[in-house]
């Protein structure tokens, strides 16, 4: 995955999101979630893999249906980056997580506004810091897969 020249300049987004020496720590830090407390699939057959970060408001989510990924979702410090099988495009947006209200005090009420325009930038991290479990985690190693489209 190439960064567009254009969309170079918002790198500098990028590092006041997260430091340098960041990345290998956040990688590090998501630990799968037990399957029980997840909700069954909406659909037969399709099972979703959350992993969790060790700092509030970073998730990764997979929906998997035979062992192939169908929806993958990002959130880290209020950024989401998401892509499914039906579209195969990134998308990329914001969360309510940092905003100061009352509901967020609700554990399921996370909200997404969409990006006008996809945020590379972003792209460019979220690939980085899966590159870190890629080694130790297939899932990991497949999700990377996806930054070919």
């Amino acid at each position: 995955m190439k960064v567009p020249p254009k969309d170079r300049l918002h790198m500098s987004k990028v590092q006041e999101l997260v430091e340098p020496n960041e990345i290998a720590v956040l990688g590090s830090s998501l630990r799968a979630i037990d399957q029980k407390i997840l909700k069954p699939g909406y659909e037969s057959g399709i099972r979703r893999i959350w992993y969790q970060g060790e700092e509030p408001y970073f998730d990764v989510f997979f929906d998997l249906k035979n062992n192939e990924i169908l929806w993958f979702q990002f959130t880290l410090r209020g950024h989401c980056l998401s892509w499914d099988v039906k579209h195969q495009e990134w998308q990329t947006g914001a969360t309510n997580e940092l905003k100061l209200d009352d509901v967020k005090y609700y554990p399921a009420s996370k909200t997404i506004e969409t990006d006008h325009k996809v945020d590379w930038a972003f792209i460019s991290l979220v690939k980085s810091i899966l590159q870190i479990r890629a080694a130790d985690d297939p899932l990991f190693a497949k999700a990377l897969k996806l930054f070919m489209y």
